[in-house]
């Protein structure tokens, strides 16, 4: 077996519209799917090549802080890091510089972490 991308990453949320906020709003993600209804359903969002995608459909499925992180690359790091902090997400690491990338960790809102990045160069 030869695994060639990510397919998706999907996180477990509470309150589907006010997570839709934060990933459509803060973050800019455009839907493109949409499962199940506003208050419970799964939402598909296409980044490039994968998917990301936000659910309360199965009941045994939780957020937590400890949980995986996605990384979304951005156009404009400093954009981005100014948006998230004057909208005044929790941020929990960054934003730093690695040799390679720009990164920053910010809480959507049921404490799962999401990875802004920035490719150098």
């Amino acid at each position: 077996m030869k695994v060639t991308e990510i397919a998706f990453v999907g996180y477990p949320v509470t309150d589907l519209k006010r997570a839709r906020a934060f990933y459509e709003g803060t973050l800019g993600l455009t839907k493109s799917r949409v499962f199940g209804n506003e208050e419970n359903g799964w939402i598909e969002y296409d980044i490039g090549a994968g998917t990301l995608s936000i659910g309360n459909m199965a009941p045994d499925w939780k957020s937590s802080p400890n949980g995986g992180a996605a990384g979304l690359e951005v156009e404009n790091f400093d954009e981005a890091v100014a948006r998230i902090k004057a909208e005044g997400h929790k941020v929990t690491a960054g934003p730093f510089e690695s040799p390679v990338c720009h990164m920053m960790v910010v809480l959507d809102p049921d404490g799962n972490s999401v990875v802004i990045h920035k490719r150098k160069g």
